[in-house]
């Protein structure tokens, strides 16, 4: 009885996110950043969607394992979502579009609208 109770409470926990997505690519899972130094598990987080950091190999650039992006994203398109990520550690907004490749994710993040990266990652092993 416990486990289908911590089921449907995962399954409600999850709910929220999911609409959001139907019609488009799903980023859900644990990817590697290019360069080799992150590890992030983007999931369901409420009615959002979080990149957490589940690895780092240089903490001396101030990312930490537990530092997280709530990512408000919508459809745009088939393989792309678009909107707002923030980070909580920071306390930053930036505008994020995170496209969902064949081999791998692109996500792209833009603070006052002309400062910009593109960060590709590669499904983690």
């Amino acid at each position: 009885m416990k486990l289908k109770t911590t089921l449907i409470a995962l399954g409600l926990s999850i709910a929220p996110a999911l609409p959001a997505l139907a019609n488009s690519a799903d980023p859900s899972g644990v990817w590697l950043r290019d360069d080799g130094n992150a590890r992030v598990r983007i999931a369901p987080c409420g009615s959002n969607i979080c990149a957490t950091n589940v690895w780092i190999k240089d903490t001396s650039g101030g990312e930490e394992v537990g530092d997280r992006l709530v990512l408000t994203l919508q459809p745009n398109g088939a393989d792309s979502l678009k909107g707002e990520a923030f980070d909580p550690k920071r306390n930053r907004r930036f505008a994020m579009t995170l496209t969902v490749k064949p081999d791998g994710l692109s996500t792209r993040g833009c603070i006052v609208g002309v400062l910009c990266k593109t960060v590709n990652w590669k499904p983690a092993e």
